[in-house]
């Protein structure tokens, strides 16, 4: 088995494209929550203080689902294949919570939706990666997770823009009953279309590859069971591989700057361009459609980062240049809170664009370099827990340091983002490089 898996036939760069299309509608999904659940909260009367309280669903439903869905997917064997049908199921439920999003009529509704649109979102995440590592020769995944960093960043760029682009067709002072801007409601809508079209776009021209009778005849021993499921997450823990473990750290870092960015942005640019901090106003509008063009920039730098990341990775290795990304996206950090026009904001979003670029292909280069082939799907969703516990740590802390130890200003959190994204970088140069499998370096010696 292991010599066919080191066997897989090469991808053109075409195919590898066509396999991470719907990563695009993912991420546009994404996006959309990344520059709407803030303002849509604070269209619905949340205060600043429990924003965070507000975004809970991300990491929890990350915490419970990506686990357990990775570990099932390994175990999965069906005509569709091993990942394809958590795919399609989380598009579908995605897809409908997108729709349903913008017609929240009170907070409880909104942050529901969330809870059940990122329960979608995580159902096919991890599966989707595992994916790219099942379907791709070793000297090509740096290629299909970069392509797939590229798809993000040009997914957020576009549903950042959205409401922005929409501002042609229909004023952004429109609102619904509820308070929301037209503009939103009909960004949500074209995520939720894409959000399924894409997906099936990726699994009907680029299959997964069948089982080999060794694989069929692992899987026929080691059949998908609850109990079964339970103790391949817990051996897998119990064996993870060290440079897996030593990236806690960095994770920990990136993902709670990250994550604070994302709640806080709107408000400080509020702030700090607008002198606003009342979301019904004007120029809390003005403020938002800043922040969301701002965000398209640095996800448009994102893609194309990812791009001129893949022959940097090549010569340098996944480490050093993850160090280098994160380090740029602390300094921008620290560095937003004192801008006064747009422009300079605007500027400052190379930092953030160059270390989205790396947290979402260097970190899984590198983990696909250390971990077993046939535990893909188990580890990428382990994995995700290095996100999601970062987040559920910010979600939990930020409340209460957000007023004795930040004023209660938006504008601190983001340096406390770049202080964390600067210790991000440093402990991602203390993971150790070059690792090899025990299991291949035992291959290699035959």
């Amino acid at each position: 088995m292991r010599l066919h898996m080191s066997e897989k036939p090469r991808l053109s760069l075409l195919r590898i494209i066509e396999m991470n299309i719907g990563f695009f509608g993912l991420q546009f999904s994404f996006g959309l929550q990344q520059a709407n659940m803030g303002p849509i909260y604070g269209f619905l009367g949340a205060d600043e203080a429990s924003m965070p309280l507000l975004w809970l669903a991300g990491p929890m439903t990350g915490l419970l689902v990506q686990p357990i869905v990775g570990a099932m997917s390994d175990r999965t064997n069906t005509r569709l294949g091993r990942r394809t049908p958590y795919f399609l199921v989380g598009a579908v439920i995605c897809s409908l919570a997108l729709f349903a999003m913008p017609y929240s009529s009170a907070l409880w509704m909104a942050a529901s939706l969330l809870w059940i649109l990122d329960a979608g979102n995580n159902i096919t995440m991890e599966p989707y990666r595992a994916y790219v590592a099942d379907r791709l020769a070793p000297e090509q995944r740096s290629v299909g997770f970069l392509t797939q960093s590229a798809f993000t960043g040009l997914a957020q760029t576009l549903s950042y823009l959205a409401p922005s682009l929409l501002t042609y067709f229909v004023a952004k002072d429109v609102l619904d009953a509820n308070g929301i801007p037209v503009i939103v409601r009909i960004a949500f809508v074209i995520g939720a279309i894409l959000s399924i079209s894409t997906i099936l776009w990726s699994v009907l021209r680029v299959r997964e590859l069948p089982l080999d009778e060794a694989e069929a005849a692992q899987l026929a021993a080691n059949p998908l069971t609850a109990r079964g499921t339970l103790i391949e997450i817990r051996d897998a823990v119990r064996e993870m591989p060290r440079p897996m473990r030593q990236l806690a750290g960095a994770m920990l870092c990136q993902w709670y700057a990250m994550f604070a960015y994302w709640q806080f942005i709107t408000f400080a640019v509020g702030r700090s361009l607008y002198g606003t901090s009342d979301p019904a106003s004007s120029a809390f509008r003005e403020a938002t459609l800043t922040t969301q063009q701002a965000g398209a920039l640095y996800n448009f730098i994102a893609f194309l980062g990812a791009l001129a990341l893949i022959p940097i990775v090549k010569r340098f290795g996944a480490r050093p240049t993850h160090a280098a990304c994160l380090a740029a996206s602390g300094a921008a950090m620290l560095l937003i809170p004192g801008v006064t026009t747009p422009t300079a904001l605007f500027v400052l979003m190379l930092g953030i664009g160059i270390g989205w670029a790396g947290m979402m292909g260097n970190t899984y280069v590198m983990l696909a370099d250390c971990i077993p082939p046939e535990r893909n799907g188990i580890y990428m969703g382990i994995f995700n827990l290095f996100i999601v516990i970062p987040m559920l740590i910010q979600t939990l802390t930020m409340p209460l340091i957000y007023a004795p130890l930040l004023g209660s200003d938006p504008r601190n959190v983001l340096m406390l983002g770049g202080v964390l994204m600067l210790a991000g970088a440093i402990a991602t140069l203390l993971v150790d490089a070059g690792h090899r499998r025990p299991r291949e370096q035992g291959l290699a010696a035959g």
